[in-house]
């Protein structure tokens, strides 16, 4: 089940259409159309294509990969918020920084 067709077909129709409610069609359409988000749309897309044509682990990790273009910008706001977390935040901020090469500004 972990790599079931019709589930991660369902995920990708419900993670789309959650990002749609959540920053509205037209700004949703103008995020995967831009011009330097053309290989991440790309590769999700493709990677939604090959889950519905029956290769569900090969489209996943190519969806994986898209997903980690399109939003990969925001992997210093995530970095932001676990480190202003009261307990952990201050343990966790340094070494994800490091690996992540994260910066203190947003992407947007």
């Amino acid at each position: 089940m972990f790599f079931d067709r019709a589930m991660l077909a369902m995920g990708n129709i419900l993670f789309v259409v959650g990002i749609s409610l959540f920053m509205g069609p037209k700004k949703t359409f103008s995020f995967f159309a831009r011009k330097e988000k053309f290989r991440g749309t790309a590769c999700f897309l493709l990677g939604v294509g090959l889950i519905l044509a029956k290769y569900p682990l090969i489209g996943f990790c190519i969806e994986l990969y898209g997903i980690l273009n399109l939003f990969g910008d925001f992997f210093g706001v995530i970095i932001g918020v676990l480190g202003s977390m009261p307990v952990v935040g201050p343990y966790l901020e340094g070494p994800l920084r490091r690996i992540t090469g994260a910066t203190q500004q947003l992407p947007v």
